[in-house]
């Protein structure tokens, strides 16, 4: 089924809402304790328990309008719902924390092994909204690994070691920002090995490319 097109702004705040609003909520919720059947549950589990329906509704509003969601996005929401419920279920923020570093980690990982394999799994996800040459697609592909990679290890080294509002400011805006700038540094990349409209790659050492 085709992607339907819908207005950009709504796109972009069905996307970036939930982890904005996850921040307001542990901004409004960390200094507050509920306690439900004998058990205290301090701001950071109330704000886990806000986000994750807030993520599922606008997952479910997105594909309804579009007709489509991304693999990416279905597999966050898998794994937004299991550790958030272990994280309500075991009151222990840690594996709400931990999900972002599997992520990153499960990204990194499996472009990897497209790497190993001498493919760009991206490619795979992207390739049919941005036509380039296999070899920009593998010197793409070992940057954006490597990105992921770092950022999992920054993920789990800020988590360990400081403060919960420190992280969460941390997951919601530095992390998403970083991941961006990524993103636009690869226009020379795109631009040098774009294909027109209907154009085939036919580089005799396209797809094997060594460049990083």
């Amino acid at each position: 089924m085709a992607e339907r097109e819908i207005n950009p702004w709504l796109k972009n705040g069905l996307e970036l809402g939930p982890p904005i609003l996850f921040f307001v909520a542990y901004l409004r919720l960390q200094d507050r304790v509920v306690t439900v059947g004998g058990t205290e549950y301090d701001g950071f589990i109330l704000a886990t328990a806000v986000f994750v329906p807030i993520l599922l509704a606008s997952t479910a509003i997105l594909w309804k309008l579009t007709g489509k969601i991304s693999r990416i996005q279905v597999f966050t929401a898998i794994l937004v719902v299991f550790f958030g419920a272990l994280t309500i279920w075991f009151n222990d923020d840690r594996f709400f924390k931990m999900k972002t570093t599997i992520v990153y980690a499960f990204f990194a990982i499996t472009l990897g092994i497209g790497l190993a394999r001498g493919q760009s799994w991206l490619k795979f996800l992207m390739g049919d909204k941005l036509p380039m040459a296999d070899e920009g697609w593998m010197i793409m592909t070992k940057r954006l690994a490597l990105a992921f990679a770092g950022m999992g290890v920054a993920n789990e080294i800020v988590w360990r070691t400081q403060s919960d509002q420190f992280w969460v400011t941390f997951e919601t805006f530095a992390l998403p920002v970083f991941l961006f700038a990524v993103f636009m540094a690869q226009a020379p990349l795109i631009e040098r090995f774009s294909l027109d409209e209907g154009e085939t790659d036919e580089r005799p050492d396209a797809g094997g490319g060594d460049q990083t």
